[in-house]
């Protein structure tokens, strides 16, 4: 996965962003200002920024060419939500600017999108007996091809991709079904028993008791 920078002032925001990052498989790294944050972008390999803007020493528009120049791109990550800060923000080269409150699945998708852009998203995730080639689409387990629908493989993806998270009927609906669809939530539950099936995963897709479901990965190779 990939090496994350936080540049967020605020600890609480910061720890809660680490903690998910660092649940779906990314390491991160944190920054509370400018200083340290070109301090670690000099010592590491970091691969996305996110950034807020009002953080002491340089502010987030100022720092970003620092970001750009050692070829590390960056989502802002902001209270800033105005129109015109948003242009500024997209115009000094960010990839995305996404304003605070968020949603950490939606967080976690933009980085996602950003990390397949440039070459730094992972292609196949392993998982005890089971393989998932993503860029392919094909599954294996024990080394035989497992066949799974194209639905089927949407929701695993989605899964992967936020392991660790426990995640909403409506959450999978509308990620792995799409936002205009419209069918009931119980279309997850049949699709969750299918994939539990095929993949010997009857205990690694855990229920969540009047929530939803989790890919629960403890081992990950």
């Amino acid at each position: 996965m990939a090496n994350i920078l936080i540049v967020e002032d605020e600890q609480a925001i910061s720890d809660l962003i680490m903690l998910n990052l660092t649940m779906v498989g990314h390491k991160a790294y944190q920054a509370y200002d400018s200083f340290a944050a070109l301090e670690l972008i000099k010592q590491n390999q970091i691969d996305l920024c996110l950034l807020d803007i009002m953080i002491p020493g340089q502010d987030g528009f100022s720092l970003i060419d620092n970001f750009l120049s050692a070829n590390v791109p960056v989502i802002y990550l902001t209270a800033k939500g105005s129109l015109t800060d948003r242009v500024r923000g997209l115009k000094l080269g960010a990839e995305d600017y996404i304003t605070k409150p968020f949603e950490t699945l939606e967080l976690l998708a933009r980085i996602e999108v950003v990390l397949r852009r440039r070459g730094k998203h992972a292609n196949s995730f392993k998982y005890k007996d089971v393989e998932i080639d993503l860029a392919q689409r094909l599954v294996r387990k024990n080394g035989s091809t497992i066949e799974l629908t194209a639905q089927e493989f949407a929701l695993l993806e989605t899964l992967i991709q936020n392991r660790n998270l426990a995640l909403t009927r409506n959450k999978l609906l509308e990620t792995a079904w799409g936002y205009d669809y419209m069918g009931e939530s119980r279309t997850v539950d049949m699709h969750i028993q299918r994939l539990r099936r095929k993949l010997g995963w009857e205990d690694v897709i855990k229920t969540v008791d009047k929530y939803g479901y989790r890919l629960e990965v403890t081992d990950e190779a």
